[in-house]
C-alpha cells in the first residue's frame, strides 16, 4: 500500500510540473497592427519547430501593446514606433524596470493610393498638405480634377503617430480622415476608392498601389528594400519587440532569439518587410 502511495505520489507530482512545463511555454504577443502578420508568420513557423511552445498573436496597435506590457498581460508588445517616455514610466511603475527593445526588421511606411489614380508620386510637403486638409483635390498635386479621401490610423497605431510625426510635422490630420481599424482595412478602403489614399506597413500593399516620396527638391524615392537599408526613402522606420527584462528568459529569450536570427529574419523578407542588417541582430 505504501509503495502504491509513492507511486501515485510520484505520478501527480511529475503531472503537475508537466503542467506548470507547459504553462511556462505559453507565450503571448500583442500591439502593432502593422507587425500582426509577420508575427503570425513567426509564431506559426516557430510552433512548427517547438511544438510544446504555444504562442498568441495579437493586434489592436501599438499603444495597446504597451498598456498590455504595463499590465503584464502579455509577454511581448509588438511595436511600429519606439516606446514614449510615459510609456517607460509606466512600466517601470509597474514591475520595476524598462523594457527591453529589439528592433525585429525595417519597414518603408508606404502612401497607397487608388491603382486607377495616375499620380506616381508627391513630396513630403503635399502629403503633409493632402493629409492635413490643406490640398483637398488631386488636380493640385497634379492628378484630376475629384475630391481626395483621406484613409488613416486609430490613434492607437504606431503607424499614426510615426506619420503625424515624421510627415504632418506634429501638425492634426484634417477632420475628413477617416480612421480604419487596421491597415488591411485602410488598404481595402483605398482599393475600391478611386479618390482615395491612405499610409500603412510595405508588406499591405496588395489592392492598391505604393507612389514614390521625395524630399523637398530632391528625387523621388520608391520603397525598396535598398531605400530603405540606406536610408534614402524618407519614411523609413524600425519595427520592434519590447519585453519586460524579467521574462527576457527560457522559452522567450529563445523565441526573440530566433526572430533575429537568419531563419526569422527570412520570414521577415517573405511577408514584405525588410530584415535587419548583420550589426543590427542583437541576439
Amino acid at each position: 500500500m505504501k509503495l502504491i502511495t509513492r507511486t501515485l505520489g510520484t505520478i501527480l507530482a511529475s503531472t503537475v510540473l508537466a503542467l506548470h512545463s507547459h504553462a511556462a511555454a505559453n507565450i503571448t504577443q500583442k500591439g502593432s497592427d502593422t507587425l500582426v502578420i509577420l508575427a503570425q508568420k513567426w509564431a506559426e513557423q516557430y510552433m512548427q519547430k517547438t511544438p510544446d511552445v504555444k504562442i498568441q498573436v495579437t493586434g489592436g496597435g501599438s499603444g495597446t501593446g504597451f498598456a498590455a506590457l504595463q499590465n503584464q498581460t502579455t509577454d511581448l508588445a509588438d511595436a511600429s514606433r519606439k516606446i514614449k517616455p510615459k510609456e517607460v514610466e509606466a512600466c517601470i511603475k509597474a514591475f520595476g524596470k524598462r523594457p527591453t527593445e529589439y528592433k525585429v526588421a525595417l519597414d518603408g511606411l508606404s502612401v497607397y493610393i487608388n491603382e486607377n489614380n495616375p499620380i506616381k508620386e508627391l513630396s513630403l510637403e503635399q502629403l503633409k498638405d493632402v493629409f492635413t486638409g490643406k490640398v483637398r483635390n488631386w488636380k493640385d498635386v497634379g492628378g484630376q480634377d475629384m475630391p481626395i479621401t483621406i484613409y488613416s490610423r486609430e490613434n492607437s497605431s504606431g503607424s499614426y503617430e510615426f506619420f503625424k510625426e515624421h510627415v504632418l510635422q506634429g501638425m492634426d490630420f484634417a477632420s475628413s480622415a477617416q480612421a480604419m481599424p487596421g491597415t488591411a482595412a485602410l488598404l481595402q478602403a483605398v482599393a475600391k476608392d478611386p479618390k482615395g489614399i491612405g499610409y500603412g506597413g510595405a508588406a499591405y500593399g496588395q489592392g492598391a498601389k505604393h507612389i514614390s516620396v521625395s524630399k523637398a527638391g530632391a528625387k523621388a524615392i520608391e520603397p525598396t528594400e535598398e531605400t530603405i537599408l540606406n536610408g534614402t526613402y524618407p519614411i523609413w522606420r524600425y519595427l520592434y519587440i519590447y519585453v519586460n527584462p524579467a521574462s527576457d528568459k527560457g522559452e522567450i529569450a529563445k523565441y526573440l532569439s530566433w526572430i533575429c536570427s537568419d531563419e526569422g529574419q527570412k520570414l521577415v523578407k517573405d511577408v514584405g518587410y525588410f530584415p535587419l542588417p548583420d550589426k543590427l541582430r542583437e541576439k
